[in-house]
């Protein structure tokens, strides 16, 4: 729909933008765009980009800015920067050196990653932690009290899982004794899923109660790992609050904390990027994606041993240096993968 010359001018304008903050006037994109157009012949390239709804003209100001469809043109068909193709042992993005993340506690890996995609942005980082099949290590039952046990599960990662069950009779600490003997010989290293299905087949061969008390077990112990794979880590949301675009409107500011602290939403949009290849960008406005005009999101999935655990990502204001943020995304995503790779 555009010819070369409103291309230019709408991707100068939207670098302008991105760059000062203010509207941007046609005498500035005379001087500016590289072209030899006069202010008037401008002031026409812009009506029309008006018309097709890809900038918009505020109230208090002469000047443009780019609407929710003028940055989705332009971060679909205008931005020259590209994920990196390789990954050193460091890397640098706008002149900061990225240093790997040491490999580590799962749970440490994706805290560091948060903090790294606030830091390197300015705006908020946000990791959601890997998704696992449930596999267990070890698992131990400890008596309470009357009917009530606490079953410790150490995942294949390592981390450790801490759940209360209630039982419908009581148990000896020799009954629960024998029950971590029997999981811990006969099911350490299976999904929690296999171990399920092996108990039903063997629920002949144990005693009555304590088969019944495995099955709660492993039931528990896969409600956690369900509960583990619905956690997203946030660092930085107070960056938001530095943000020129945000600063004054304190309406947007509370939705958005309310975003980053109910995160129902917001692990749903990061569910979505989960499923894409490589970088993806979501602008606020144009979908019913990113529920607020004033946001965007780039993010990313990572592997772990050519599979798809996660997604990461940075949340700020529409007006951001998106070349920058694919770059710190992409870096970001390739050292947790890399990190979490190395048990």
């Amino acid at each position: 729909m555009l010819d070369d010359r409103a291309k230019l001018l709408l991707k100068t304008l939207v670098e302008r933008y991105i760059a000062d903050g203010q509207p941007v006037g046609s005498r500035t994109l005379s001087k500016t765009s590289g072209l030899e157009l006069s202010p008037a012949t401008i002031r026409n390239v812009m009506s029309d980009l008006e018309d097709l709804g890809l900038i918009a003209s505020p109230h208090t100001s002469a000047g443009r800015v780019p609407t929710a469809r003028g940055y989705r043109l332009f971060v679909d068909a205008m931005l020259t920067a590209r994920p990196l193709s390789g990954l050193d042992s460091t890397a640098a993005v706008g002149g900061a050196q990225v240093e790997p993340l040491q490999p580590d506690q799962p749970r440490r890996v994706i805290a560091n990653a948060a903090q790294m995609l606030s830091s390197l942005s300015h705006f908020v980082g946000v990791v959601t932690v890997p998704r696992q099949a449930g596999v267990f290590r070890h698992m131990e039952f400890v008596r309470l009290g009357e009917r009530r046990v606490l079953l410790i599960l150490v995942t294949s990662e390592g981390d450790v899982q801490n759940r209360v069950l209630f039982t419908r009779q009581d148990y000896s600490q020799a009954q629960l004794s024998e029950a971590t003997q029997y999981l811990n010989a006969h099911c350490a290293g299976l999904s929690l899923e296999a171990v399920r299905e092996r108990l039903k087949g063997e629920v002949d061969a144990l005693r009555t109660e304590i088969a019944s008390l495995m099955q709660a077990a492993v039931q528990a112990g896969s409600d956690a790992a369900s509960d583990e794979a619905q956690q997203v880590v946030i660092a930085g949301e107070r960056n938001l609050l530095g943000v020129q675009d945000f600063g004054s409107d304190l309406g947007s500011l509370r939705k958005m904390f309310d975003l980053f602290e109910q995160k129902t939403q917001l692990l749903r949009l990061l569910d979505g990027s989960s499923r894409a290849d490589g970088v993806r960008i979501y602008i606020g406005g144009e979908s019913a994606v990113v529920p607020f005009e004033e946001l965007s999101v780039v993010s990313s999935p990572y592997e772990v041993d050519g599979q798809v655990v996660g997604t990461l990502g940075v949340i700020g204001p529409t007006r951001m240096a998106y070349d920058r943020m694919i770059q710190i995304v992409d870096i970001t995503a390739r050292l947790v993968g890399n990190a979490l790779s190395q048990k």
